[in-house]
């Protein structure tokens, strides 16, 4: 996996070292205490290839790896929101460190939505596969770091970033400032409310470092590239750059997500994803199936 590290400034910031996976174009983030090498796991995949519907644990054994060469105490399991094109590793980093998978708590109502999706009125227990449910402004320790939440709808209806000292773990809100930023076309997803977001997110002090949740590169350049400032993307982002206004911004986004197609694991991840990152419960056979709807997008 390439892999970069962005280094701490000092008491209050974290170091962070990044992870791409080619495979679905995520960035994966372990965000480290250096006082006390405490760390958390933010947003980190589980393989998934989606011709044989077969999952595997090699890039998150790869992410279990360093935390144990670095001597970490991995405290937290974090996501952003139930991911589209991934599945999340949680429920497995979980069995292997044993620290707490926590989202956002408004991923009841975006599990309310997929039930209807899917056709299934009793699955996604939320309550019961993830630790902690984050409220907006909720906060929480890694070591001596002081961390908080901020909810930053818009890509979905439940996604929250985690302000963890002069760090953000932004998700699909904001990507790389020369590739704009994330779509808001999927269910419960709204343009008008993730450029609120993004103004929430650029309220932040200028200096800020941002991570981002996703990068497919440009025709400008090939390697994958996540990490930004405040003051840059105030600057420079090409979608909201410059003091774009909502209007603007709404048709422009809304406009390009037009053209895109869903990600190829989309049906498959959220079903594992409002689990916890855990495949549907075994049949009689032993083996697990997905539920695919037909022609409802």
């Amino acid at each position: 996996m390439f892999h970069r590290t962005s280094p701490s400034n000092g008491k209050g910031s974290p170091r962070v070292e990044g992870f791409y996976d080619k495979a679905s174009g995520s960035c994966q983030y372990i965000v480290i205490d250096e006082a006390t090498k405490a760390a958390a796991l933010v947003d980190i995949v589980l393989d998934f290839d989606p011709a044989q519907a077969a999952t595997a644990t090699d890039s998150a054994q790869e992410i279990v790896d360093f935390v144990k060469s670095e001597g970490l105490k991995v405290e937290w399991i974090l996501d952003t929101h139930p991911h589209a094109d991934h599945l999340m590793a949680s429920a497995w980093l979980k069995e292997q460190l044993g620290a707490p998978a926590a989202i956002g708590a408004k991923v009841r109502d975006i599990a309310q939505l997929w039930r209807g999706i899917y056709n299934t009125p009793d699955a996604f227990d939320v309550d019961r596969d993830f630790d902690r449910l984050f409220d907006d402004g909720d906060s929480f320790t890694i070591g001596e770091l002081e961390a908080r939440v901020m909810l930053s709808t818009g890509h979905t209806l439940g996604s929250i970033s985690y302000i963890i000292g002069d760090a953000a773990m932004v998700h699909d809100t904001f990507m790389h400032t020369d590739a704009g930023t994330a779509r808001a076309d999927f269910p419960g997803g709204s343009a008008s409310d993730l450029y609120r977001s993004l103004q929430q997110i650029l309220s932040l002090p200028d200096e800020t470092r941002l991570f981002v949740g996703h990068d497919y590169g440009t025709e400008q350049r090939e390697d994958p590239a996540w990490e930004s400032t405040v003051a840059e993307q105030r600057a420079h982002n090409t979608h909201i750059g410059g003091g774009v206004d909502e209007q603007e911004f709404v048709t422009l986004r809304e406009k390009r997500d037009a053209t895109l197609s869903l990600p190829d694991r989309m049906l498959h991840a959220l079903q594992v994803n409002l689990r916890g990152g855990r495949l549907p419960e075994a049949e009689s056979d032993g083996h697990h199936y997905f539920k695919i709807p037909a022609n409802k997008f």
